[in-house]
């Protein structure tokens, strides 16, 4: 069969999706860390400066997958089960995925990567890729692993953690050589057919795994230390027109120690460095793979008509390894490492600066203050919704579906306008009803007008994630760092966040309440009060993938 596609054929489209990244890693963003083929991407289609994710892994990938919020489709936290209906950890029946619009407009389907949308994680169930829509799937049912070794690793439903033994394996690579593959067999087999390919990389969530290649390129690179890199970054953001000069750059994270202090001490400095060295690394290899599918699309002729859409499920990750959890946790009751490498080494868990990250045997996180600089100019982080915790990169590259090349988008959006977009680029029908259940209304907005021309009329947008809130509507962002009070921001004139209106404005942000009142009651968002009760009442201790703040003493003083 001719591997030309037909000139009445529907656009292929290639959705990206990266984890634990912040919004200023990549070049193209204002970063230290080389990725070409991003960079690329960018300068031939559009980057928009303000996209929001959902805050968190799970939550991200079912609002993203679904056009829905995540507390509707049944991923409200995690896929642990953390409550009742609304946060049991599973995609529901009230949602359809994006796969299962297209597949039943004529698409095939394909998934490599991280799925992290269902509760059941060895066997397979009706919350399975398979089940929810795709044709094909490699790659693994858990949120994080060893990039060595994952837990999980899937392919179709079958286990295929024997794949990892093979000699050089590293997932990073496999999940793009798995895209690349899906894309070559399309085209010799099925080229009169358009595709869907979700390519779900777990880069660079931690452990902190890497090639030493990857890490030798990056030796140097962030010796200047986080508060220097911090202004050196948005200084580039300004420069390249994503972010506006009036926008002030927010303090360091006032629990870590400014840079000259850090590398006083000199075997922390080596081991810091060394963590966000590991960490660029990783992006880095990722790039390396896009290019291979970039390479792929070109070779069978399909790239320029060929929507590309790159993302980051929420900012950048502070979590320190361990950090309330066991390795016992780690291993048996989440699943996302191994006590043993592939050899039988003992895998050393923590951050602990005798032992640089990288290697199989040992298992990291590059920690608070290099997440503070992945985020820059913003604050806070993965698991917020202040800027920091859900402003992504979002790239969309189309040559026959978007005129502009190089250009910018500074219309707000946010991850249920993928599904209405993907709607509208392939001329699909979001059903109102699937398999004889209704679904669900859509709730994103298609961003086509946005990719012709920068603008958009948009509906108030809201979030919650364990009990961190915002509501945004036109420049107001009414936001709440659970248990505090909400906070108020005019995001013309303030979009790092740094003079709360609040007290001025309580008409404006008793409104704004209100809205977010009645749309958290809407789509079942359940009082985070509750969901500590409930875990309380089963003797759940929180770890690391529950991030509250202590309660204050009392209601009228938060702490």
């Amino acid at each position: 069969m001719s591997t030309t596609p037909s000139a009445k054929k529907k656009p292929n489209v290639v959705l990206i999706l990266n984890d634990d990244m912040g919004y200023s890693d990549l070049g193209c963003y204002g970063g230290e860390i080389e990725t070409p083929n991003l960079d690329r991407l960018a300068k031939d289609g559009l980057r928009f400066s303000s996209f929001y994710n959902t805050a968190r892994c799970s939550p991200s990938r079912a609002s993203m997958l679904t056009g829905l919020h995540p507390h509707q489709t049944g991923v409200g936290i995690l896929t642990y089960d953390s409550g009742p209906e609304g946060y049991a950890g599973n995609l529901n029946h009230r949602c359809v995925t994006i796969p299962q619009v297209l597949k039943a407009n004529g698409y095939r389907t394909y998934m490599s990567g991280k799925w992290h949308v269902a509760s059941s994680l060895v066997k397979p169930t009706d919350t399975w890729p398979l089940q929810r829509g795709f044709d094909e799937f490699y790659g693994t049912i858990i949120g994080a692993g060893s990039f060595y070794d994952p837990n999980t690793l899937t392919r179709g439903n079958e286990n295929v953690e024997r794949e990892a033994h093979a000699e050089g394996f590293f997932y990073t690579d496999a999940i793009s050589d798995q895209a690349v593959e899906y894309i070559e067999r399309h085209a010799r087999e099925r080229a009169d057919e358009p595709f869907f390919e979700y390519v779900a990389y777990t880069a660079p969530h931690w452990p902190l795994h890497a090639h030493e290649e990857d890490i030798a390129k990056y030796e140097g690179r962030f010796d200047a230390g986080w508060d220097r890199l911090r202004e050196q970054r948005l200084d580039r953001l300004v420069a390249s027109g994503l972010l506006k000069e009036h926008w002030k750059l927010t303090e360091r994270d006032p629990t870590q120690p400014p840079w000259t202090e850090a590398e006083a001490d000199a075997q922390f400095r080596a081991w810091t460095l060394r963590c966000m060295e590991v960490y660029a690394a990783q992006i880095d290899r990722m790039d390396q793979g896009i290019g291979r599918i970039l390479g792929a699309l070109e070779k069978t002729g399909q790239l320029d008509d060929t929507l590309v859409i790159f993302l980051a499920d929420n900012g950048a990750c502070a979590e320190d390894i361990p950090e309330d959890v066991t390795i016992d946790e780690l291993v048996d009751k989440l699943m996302i490492a191994r006590r043993n490498t592939r050899s039988g080494e003992p895998v050393h868990f923590g951050n602990d600066t005798c032992r640089m990250p990288g290697p199989e045997n040992t298992y990291q996180s590059y920690g608070t203050a290099w997440a503070n600089l992945s985020n820059a100019p913003f604050r806070l982080y993965k698991h917020w919704i202040h800027e920091g915790g859900i402003s992504t990169p979002l790239i969309a590259h189309w040559p026959k579906g978007i005129a502009e090349k190089g250009g910018l988008r500074h219309a707000p959006g946010y991850l249920p306008d993928i599904m209405a977009t993907i709607v509208d680029a392939t001329g699909s029908t979001y059903p109102a009803e699937f398999e004889g259940r209704p679904i669900e209304p859509l709730e994103g907005q298609t961003l086509l007008p946005v990719f012709a021309k920068d603008g958009i009329e948009r509906k108030p947008m809201f979030w919650e994630h364990e009990g961190n809130a915002a509501v945004r509507i036109g420049a107001w962002k009414l936001v709440k760092r659970y248990p505090r009070d909400w906070e108020l921001y005019d995001l013309d004139a303030d979009r790092t966040e740094l003079h709360d209106l609040a007290a001025q404005q309580p008409k404006r942000v008793a409104d704004m309440a209100r809205q977010y009142d009645a749309w958290a009651a809407r789509c079942g968002v359940i009082p985070r009060e509750k969901i500590v009760a409930l875990m309380s009442s089963q003797g759940v201790t929180r770890a690391f993938w529950e991030k509250d703040e202590p309660l204050p003493a009392t209601p009228e003083a938060p702490a």
